[in-house]
């Protein structure tokens, strides 16, 4: 990955694909836990979390 942006760009595509049959998968197995609002998307979070380990 050459930039922050674009590391971001495609975490964050794969985000928007991923959650909502991670989400269905949860709901149906009866895994389903309360949501809270955060601060920082999961996909700022896996950003942070990958570029630290890039760096």
């Amino acid at each position: 990955m050459d930039s922050l942006i674009e590391l971001f760009c495609d975490v964050d595509d794969f985000c928007q694909s991923f959650l909502p049959v991670w989400r269905k998968q949860l709901l149906s197995a009866g895994e389903m836990q309360r949501q809270r609002e955060r601060s920082l998307s999961v996909s700022e979070i896996m950003t942070i979390l990958i570029h630290f380990h890039q760096s």
